[in-house]
């Protein structure tokens, strides 16, 4: 059976990511970018999908770790005849001058696993077995005369090497022993390649510079992170595993770097979450600022200068990594899914939606990231800012009537959503504040998108109102309990103690919420099976709580919420109410967001009360 989505943790180089079982096995790896197909993905199929395993004689147990501060993983075995630790990253080191924009840090496109012994006497092997382009693509390693192994399919290649030591063929698997005494060490090197090009192998000792290159690399990001407050073990491991989200050639922010993960067990609910969504990416962006990452946040801006050469005239819902649209949903038949639970989805038919939430997203993340980098409108006479805070604006006034599937993308209609027209409302709030610290958009503008914002705000408070429910609902005359509600008041949308929020709360309290878990909504979808609670609703619960004044109770589900991560402190996107259990796309920004934001709003609005 398949290992628990819990189970595994993930390395990356800020181009690509691995994920790794408790045991040690790579069971998951898109190269050479984020949205490349698998070559490794047992994950999805534990038959026909490849891995790298490590085997150990007379294994007893396993622990493991990043290494404070990093994004290098850990991995202790003891054996009844010894103990070694396994540590594995992906190189990646810092240039002699980082560029005033693109990536800050050199990928090589390797995974490099250092094996060394630290008791006693341990043996064992790894083994690799790589099913190129989701396991669609035969492949036959070839031994070649510098002693490494080469994998072909097509244009992809994996070149793999065993320093010191040499590899042996098994098939389509490649091996490597090893017999380790105290102190004694090894290195499992794996080079990625497409159009006829590998990455050539290291020596061992090389292998070691990389790691301390890496490492000094990672500790000298995370020393950068402003946050000082109880949460920051939290904190920062959220905010690296944002990082690893970055693809840093373009600046593009991934929504999780996994296909295909459940959200409902048994369901239908597996997508392809390797995109950059709009809203997600926002999220991130406010996170990073918070943090004091402006660079990341800048060089999402970048991607968006990519991505739309509009300026907000035409924005889209989600992007591929490299600015162009993604890949059209199709699916992945051979695959059993992971715990047999299909369909396997590769891209994301939500492409094509209608979600007009997004000009909020966007507004809202710009402006935080103009108040970080104190932006001087005096000195930006050449800028597209004012465009673009015009188009994202009539972009939101145009949108201010019409249905659209909203924040969740249910395969269902479209409707008057509540969350979207509190995020119209948002947008024009915003264009028109900054708009009037910038100074070079005409005040009859501002004043237009003012008056039309309150109209906005005023109708949404009206017409989302179901007296019958005592609640604000999902859309205009649903009689449907939503989640997202309660995120609207993180943005002023509604105020925390409007009496009609507070019934709101109450009602969706005792409808979509478990012990300290949130259902987004309970309702069809037109999707298959019953999907988990929504680990993000449940941190805007919090936020809710602590804005109207409730910092102990907020503090309390807080801290439950982050023992809920696992072993190291990761989340998918959804947790099981039942078992505890992660379900989805895994590890999950949108819940790393949230844990960011609402240790921030919790701890400060703690500060403000105890003033």
């Amino acid at each position: 059976m398949s290992p628990p989505i819990a189970d595994y943790a993930m390395i990356g180089d800020t181009h690509s990511n691995a994920l790794i079982a408790r045991d040690g096995s790579i069971d998951w790896l898109c190269w050479p970018r984020h949205d490349s197909p698998a070559l490794f993905l047992r994950l999805l199929d534990e038959r026909k999908g490849g891995s790298c395993t490590i085997g150990f004689k007379r294994l007893i147990g396993t622990a493991r770790r990043y290494l404070p501060g990093t994004n290098i993983l850990e991995t202790v075995f003891t054996t009844a005849t010894g103990r070694a630790v396994l540590t594995d990253f992906m190189p990646l080191s810092r240039p002699e001058e980082i560029p005033p924009e693109g990536p800050d840090g050199i990928a090589e496109g390797r995974v490099i696993r250092i094996l060394r012994c630290e008791e006693g006497r341990v043996s064992g092997r790894f083994l690799v077995r790589p099913t190129f382009d989701y396991a669609r693509r035969p492949c036959a390693p070839a031994l070649q005369p510098d002693g490494t192994a080469l994998f072909e399919a097509g244009e992809q290649r994996l070149c793999a090497a065993a320093l010191p030591g040499g590899l042996v063929l098994e098939g389509e698997v490649v091996s490597a022993g090893f017999d380790l005494g105290l102190g004694e060490g090894m290195a499992l090197v794996l080079s990625g390649g497409e159009d006829g090009r590998t990455v050539p192998p290291v020596r061992f000792e090389e292998a070691e510079e990389r790691l301390a290159a890496t490492r000094h690399y990672w500790e000298e990001w995370s020393a950068c992170c402003t946050y000082a407050g109880g949460y920051r073990e939290a904190v920062l491991r959220s905010v690296l595993l944002l990082k690893l989200l970055t693809y840093s050639p373009t600046g593009a922010i991934i929504a999780a770097p996994t296909l295909g993960l459940p959200e409902a067990v048994p369901g239908n609910r597996n997508y392809d979450y390797r995109y950059a969504w709009l809203r997600d990416a926002s999220f991130t962006v406010t996170s990073f600022v918070m943090l004091g990452y402006v660079r990341e946040a800048a060089e999402y801006l970048r991607f968006l200068r990519l991505a739309d050469p509009s300026h907000g005239k035409n924005l889209r819902l989600m992007y591929a990594i490299d600015g162009g649209p993604p890949a059209e949903e199709a699916y992945l038949e051979h695959l059993s899914g992971w715990r047999g639970v299909g369909p396997v989805r590769i891209g994301n038919g939500a492409a094509d939606q209608s979600q007009y939430d997004i000009y909020g997203e966007q507004l809202l993340a710009l402006e935080t990231f103009l108040e970080a980098v104190d932006y001087d409108p005096p000195q930006k006479t050449n800028d597209r800012l004012p465009e673009g805070l015009t188009n994202l604006a009539a972009s939101a006034m145009a949108a201010r009537d019409k249905e659209d599937h909203g924040i969740w993308e249910p395969r269902t209609p479209k409707r008057q959503m509540f969350h979207t027209k509190a995020l119209i409302w948002v947008a024009l709030n915003r264009a028109a504040r900054m708009a009037r610290r910038i100074g070079r958009i005409e005040e009859g503008q501002i004043r237009e998108w003012e008056r039309v914002a309150e109209e906005v705000r005023a109708e949404y408070h009206e017409r989302g109102w179901n007296p019958a429910r005592g609640a604000f609902t999902q859309s205009y005359g649903s009689d449907l309990l939503d989640a997202a509600v309660l995120r609207t008041v993180l943005f002023g949308a509604i105020e925390p103690h409007d009496p009609r929020l507070v019934s709101t709360y109450e009602a969706i309290t005792r409808e979509l919420v478990v012990d300290d878990l949130v259902y987004r909504y309970r309702a069809p979808d037109g999707m298959e099976g019953e999907e988990a609670t929504f680990a993000a609703c449940a941190f805007w619960r919090v936020g809710c709580l602590a804005l109207a004044g409730k910092t102990e109770p907020a503090r309390l589900i807080f801290e439950r919420l982050l023992e809920r991560g696992n072993d190291l402190g990761l989340f998918a996107e959804e947790i099981d109410a039942a078992t505890g259990e992660q379900r989805g796309n895994f590890p999950q920004g949108f819940t790393h967001m949230a844990i960011i934001n609402h240790a921030l709003r919790l701890e400060r609005e703690q500060r403000r009360r105890a003033a």
